[in-house]
C-alpha cells in the first residue's frame, strides 16, 4: 500500500515571469555590448522577443485565480501593467525579421525603461538563456 502526498507545482506563473524578466534584463545588458548586428546579437534580440511573448502568456494564468474570487479590478490592473510585453514582443519580432536595427534599438530602450526596477545581480544563476534563440525564432517565423 502506498500513500501519495499532495503534488505541489513549484513552477508558478509568477516565478516563470520573474525568471523571464530577469533574463530579458540580462539579455538587454548583453545587447548593449554588441557593436554590430552579428549572430549573438540576433540570438539576444530573438530571445527578448520570445521571452516577452512568454511573459504575456503567463498573465492569464495569474489573473484567473483572482477572477474566480471576483477581484476584477486587481485582475484588470495586472493585465494593464503587463500589456506592454505583447506589443514590444511583436515589435521586436517584426523588426528582427525586417532587420530594422533602428527599431530594435529604440524598442530595446523602451523595454529597459519598463524593466528598470528589475535587479539582476552580477553573479546570477541564469546563465545565457539566449543561446540558440535565433534558430528557434527562425523556425517559429
Amino acid at each position: 500500500m502506498s500513500f501519495m502526498g499532495r503534488i505541489i507545482n513549484t513552477e508558478t506563473a509568477g516565478k516563470e515571469r520573474s525568471r523571464l524578466t530577469r533574463s530579458v534584463v540580462l539579455a538587454l545588458r548583453e545587447l548593449t555590448y554588441q557593436s554590430e548586428p552579428n549572430n549573438q546579437a540576433c540570438d539576444l534580440i530573438a530571445f527578448i522577443a520570445i521571452a516577452l511573448e512568454l511573459i504575456y502568456n503567463t498573465i492569464d494564468t495569474t489573473v484567473t485565480a483572482w477572477e474566480k474570487r471576483d477581484y476584477w479590478v486587481k485582475a484588470d490592473r495586472f493585465r494593464m501593467e503587463w500589456a506592454w510585453t505583447k506589443k514590444y514582443g511583436e515589435t521586436m519580432r517584426q523588426a528582427l525579421q525586417a532587420e530594422d536595427w533602428a527599431t530594435i534599438a529604440q524598442t530595446a530602450a523602451q523595454i529597459a525603461q519598463k524593466l528598470n526596477h528589475v535587479v539582476v545581480p552580477l553573479h546570477h544563476r541564469l546563465g545565457t538563456p539566449w543561446v540558440g534563440a535565433w534558430e528557434v525564432f527562425k523556425q517559429q517565423s
